[in-house]
């Protein structure tokens, strides 16, 4: 990251204040992948919706139920199966005999973290419940709209390796998703702390985990990342980055502008979190990957040639002019 010195025209004491604890916290029961904590906190702070991508065992359930411990609000978690309806997740009109009237009893989605675990376990039309309620925080049951309490965030995680029994997400789903983020296996040091933290019964249990921020200091600080500048120069970085996707020969589906939209805001919390009230490039190039790898589909030719949708980011990154 670029140093650069500045004064602070709004003041972040408090941000900052808040973003040590969520690390400190989080750091009890997660060791290492500090870029994912990265991820987590700036998804959390721009309000965004976040999918977690990797192999059985590398902790992506609980890094979902860390970030929901660390805001004090209600957590659901739903495990989606391939018998799951979108009943199930939504909830059902019930009738009352007493009444006789329909009731609706409201599901699991209606919480301020949700995770959905294994979310490409269940067939399209669960998948599709989620659609309205990602979107547009409000569910709607026989014509009656019934809006989610603030705040909102749907936190996923899904296995890349399976393809038994599981079922690819639909990509106006993977629309909207802020981030997708993939936990690889952790460095060899990392796992070796993992162990010497288990073997002295010293590793803290997500549920004793305790709680930094009220809905209250979220929205405020909230607030205050919407505050951060975007110079022009970088808004039309973010418009040609995404812009790449749409006219690419190895890309035959490309990014729409709410992956503008999640780019700026996600910069805007990211720089946040370093402390700085204006973005910089960098912070548009260090969330890039993250904000499009899910949203661009490649071509069927260089699917089966082994190139990777970050391979083609990259290259994407590396044709676009970076203003200074």
């Amino acid at each position: 990251m670029m140093e650069t010195d500045f004064e602070l025209r709004i003041d972040f004491t408090e941000l900052n204040e808040k973003i040590r604890l969520l690390r400190e916290q989080m750091a009890q029961v997660i060791v290492g992948q500090q870029e994912v904590v990265d991820l987590l906190l700036t998804a959390l702070l721009s309000d965004g919706h976040i999918l977690i991508e990797g192999v059985p065992g590398v902790a992506k359930t609980l890094m979902a139920k860390v970030l929901a411990r660390l805001v004090d609000a209600e957590f659901c978690r739903i495990q989606f199966t391939p018998d799951l309806m979108p009943s199930d997740v939504l909830g059902t009109s019930v009738f009352l005999p007493s009444s006789g009237k329909f009731e609706f009893r409201r599901g699991p989605v209606f919480t301020n973290v949700l995770l959905v675990d294994e979310i490409n376990r269940s067939p399209a039309k669960t998948q599709a419940a989620l659609f309205e309620v990602m979107e547009e925080r409000q569910v709607t049951n026989d014509g009656v709209e019934y809006p989610m309490e603030y705040p909102f965030l749907v936190v996923a995680t899904q296995n890349p390796v399976e393809h038994e029994g599981t079922y690819r997400l639909p990509e106006a789903q993977l629309d909207r998703f802020m981030f997708k983020i993939l936990v690889d296996y952790p460095k060899r040091e990392e796992e070796m702390k993992v162990l010497e933290l288990h073997d002295a019964g010293k590793i803290a249990a997500w549920q004793e985990l305790q709680a930094v921020l009220s809905v209250a200091d979220l929205k405020y600080l909230r607030a205050k990342v919407q505050e951060v500048r975007v110079d022009e120069k970088i808004k039309a970085l973010i418009v040609d980055l995404v812009g790449a996707t749409r006219n690419n020969g190895w890309l035959y589906l490309g990014a729409s502008p709410r992956a503008s939209i999640a780019l700026m805001k996600g910069a805007k919390a990211y720089a946040a979190i370093q402390g700085r009230d204006f973005v910089i490039p960098e912070d548009v190039l260090y969330l890039v990957t993250p904000v499009l790898r899910h949203r661009v589909q490649l071509a069927a030719e260089k699917e089966l040639e082994g190139v990777s949708v970050d391979q083609v980011i990259q290259q994407l990154t590396n044709k676009v002019e970076i203003p200074r």
